[in-house]
């Protein structure tokens, strides 16, 4: 796996890039955000620190979010509520405060991975009144428009949409997604949610209080 990671602390960047070249990916370490911008074609993941010296990661996602589909992880000393909030809602695939375990970093890298279009694609398509999920293309549409998805919140309506009427409970929705209900933070659920129902413009996804979701049919 080929990783870019964005860190203009030459300690942590050294110490992560030598892990992680050690279990056998090629780890290439940009100090600026300029730097990182111009190697980001090359790799198959990001980590992105946010307190960069030339620009704010923050900007750095925004600008990277409309031209790849790339994952990208943040990696930052930020913990506060608002930048987690904001990292995810523009399209951070997961968000982990330092300092962070190496084996906990490539088990977040390997969730992500997971959800992304593979090279043999699951045929066949889900409908659920104006909801259509092709797996195949990894693709969504509502009442015929296309629908502009990241890879978790494609995730998560394909997962809603199978189990439609069913209740998907929180720890479900998180294992499937992130691939370890434990890794996974519970706040990025919420946040990827609210993304996707913004973008359904209906309030299609219910919250089961205390267990989970559902997808239900409008005017239930």
């Amino acid at each position: 796996m080929r990783l870019l990671l964005i860190e203009d602390d030459e300690a942590l960047a050294s110490a992560l890039t030598d892990a992680l070249t050690m279990l056998g990916h090629t780890a290439t370490n940009a100090r600026t955000a300029a730097e990182g911008i111009r190697l980001a074609r090359d790799v198959d993941v990001m980590l992105l620190d946010l307190g960069l010296p030339d620009r704010d990661g923050i900007e750095v996602l925004a600008q990277l979010r409309r031209v790849t589909a790339m994952p990208i992880l943040i990696l930052t000393a930020r913990e506060d509520e608002r930048s987690i909030v904001r990292g995810l809602r523009l399209g951070a695939d997961d968000y982990l405060v330092k300092p962070v375990r190496v084996p906990e970093l490539l088990a977040r890298i390997e969730a992500v991975r997971r959800r992304l279009p593979q090279a043999t694609s699951v045929s066949g398509d889900l409908v659920f009144g104006p909801i259509a999920v092709d797996r195949g293309a990894r693709a969504a549409r509502i009442d015929g428009e296309a629908l502009p998805l990241t890879n978790t919140e494609f995730a998560l309506l394909e997962l809603l949409v199978e189990r439609a009427g069913a209740v998907a409970t929180r720890e479900e929705l998180l294992d499937t997604v992130w691939g370890d209900a434990f890794l996974a933070r519970s706040r990025a659920l919420d946040v990827h949610l609210t993304g996707l129902r913004a973008k359904l413009g209906r309030p299609l996804i219910r919250n089961v209080r205390g267990v989970g979701y559902r997808l239900a049919a409008e005017g239930e």
